[in-house]
């Protein structure tokens, strides 16, 4: 049974592997210049080399090891005093300068016979290219490969190729497992992915997952449509919703673990209500999560306490992000790190519209909140999302969102004509497995927070 795994040291990126690249195997880590490559495999020497078992990282003709040395020194999993030690580095440049691939095939192959390692990485592979015919490569990537296999090496293939080009390459059908990391240009900014295009021996999850580079090396963040989840027991109990005239219209509240759409122009009431939803939680024992794409922290702390609200209550934590410098993958992660830390049970996002800013494919964003929603709902966290639509009166055009149809309530928030004013008013215009009061009502915001008045006359 095959049970032995190469950690790399990312516990998300492990999880993607089905728990980490089986071992020992051959691995191919692909991807075009600048894609993070040789990072992650510095991750994995780190990770895994020890005295008795070091990691060896074999540089070749495409990057001088000084060069690799030198930008390693500025990673924060770097450790200089573990390099001769735990983490051997050595450019087989001269063996392949002087005796081409059979001299590396045997300086390799007696690496690996005099001491055993716990990872030998090959950085890079592609460059061996440049020393023979595609007959000699093949020749000798088939040889490597066996000699690897009979000394029981766990190894990791770097190289330059894209994924046409890893696909008719002896290294692709050699290896027994190949990941790919790519840049996809989507007209805005760029984003990081990580492919998972074979694994023998394993499960793992497919398709395409975010990762970001840093001074942390890489950080990689699933897709959570392919995450699973443990299925939070939900109650059979109403929650209140912060409101008291508004659990009336929702029939007596929502349901724990439903995700709530609040809809409307700008100055409606929107954030108010959000804030209700998180604070009113909180003091009800049910810690709270506010995300504010729009507002600064500033901003929002001045609003909290306009309201004679406690800003540093406890149950109640404030994320406060500019959608122009986050990735949505990433952002998410750490919300719900926070969300696990306080054992949050509301969240509120607020605004939706700033959130797609940060990620231009309407598709893709249809499928993240689908994710999200179902994710949260799955751990028993109650979801108020708001968003601001383009309209000050009247019904408003729920298609613009494309969302709506995910959420288990949607509320709408719109301005009506009151002779020479103009009065805020509410309608509750769907609440999945309950009834509802469809009556549109003006409602108030005060010192208190929002006060629900009498429904609107049809004109």
């Amino acid at each position: 049974m095959l049970s032995e795994r190469l950690s790399s040291g990312l516990p998300r990126l492990d999880a993607i592997l089905g728990g980490g690249l089986i071992s020992p195997s051959v691995a191919v880590i692909a991807g075009l210049p600048g894609t993070g490559k040789t990072v992650l495999a510095q991750q994995y020497a780190f990770a895994n080399g020890t005295d008795e078992c070091p990691a060896i990282y074999l540089s070749t003709l495409s990057e001088p090891l000084s060069k690799i040395l030198y930008f390693a020194e500025g990673l924060s999993f770097f450790e200089p005093d573990r390099v001769g030690r735990s983490v051997l580095f050595e450019d087989l440049g001269g063996q392949l300068n002087d005796g081409g691939l059979a001299g590396a095939l045997d300086h390799i192959s007696g690496l690996v016979e005099r001491r055993a390692c716990s990872v030998l990485i090959i950085d890079s592979f592609r460059a061996l290219r440049y020393q023979a015919g595609n007959r000699e490569v093949e020749g000798f990537v088939h040889q490597l490969a066996g000699r690897l296999a009979a000394t029981g090496t766990m190894a990791l293939w770097l190289g330059e190729y894209d994924r046409d080009e890893l696909a008719v390459c002896p290294e692709f059908a050699v290896a027994d497992a190949a990941v790919l990391l790519s840049i996809q240009d989507n007209g805005q900014r760029d984003r990081r992915e990580l492919r998972v295009l074979k694994l023998r021996g394993s499960d793992y999850l497919s398709g395409a997952h975010a990762y970001r580079v840093s001074a942390d090396g890489l950080q990689v963040f699933p897709r959570l449509s392919s995450v699973n989840h443990a299925q939070y027991k939900l109650g059979e109990n109403r929650a209140t919703s912060g409101i008291t005239a508004l659990d009336t219209l929702l029939a007596d509240g929502f349901w724990p673990g439903s995700g709530t759409l609040v809809i409307g122009p700008s100055g409606a009431g929107k954030t108010v209500i959000g804030l209700e939803f998180a604070f009113g939680g909180a003091r009800l024992g049910e810690p709270a999560v506010f995300a504010s794409l729009q507002e600064n922290r500033v901003q929002l702390e001045r609003m909290i306490r306009g309201f004679g609200w406690n800003v540093d209550a406890p149950g109640t934590v404030l994320r406060c992000d500019s959608p122009n410098d986050i990735y949505i993958d990433q952002w998410y992660y750490e919300l719900f790190d926070t969300i696990k830390s306080l054992n949050a049970r509301r969240l509120v996002i607020d605004s939706l519209g700033d959130l797609a800013a940060a990620c231009p494919d309407e598709k893709r964003f249809r499928e993240f909140i689908y994710s999200m929603l179902n994710h949260c709902s799955r751990e028993g966290v109650s979801v108020l999302l708001t968003f601001e639509t383009r309209e000050l009166y009247g019904q408003t055009a729920l298609s613009e969102l494309g969302v709506s149809h995910l959420s288990d309530n949607v509320i709408l928030l719109q301005y009506v004509r009151k002779q020479a004013l103009v009065a805020r008013a509410l309608t509750v215009l769907k609440t999945r497995a309950s009834s509802h009061l469809p009556q549109t009502h003006e409602f108030e915001i005060t010192h208190g927070g929002v006060t629900i008045g009498q429904p609107v006359n049809p004109v």
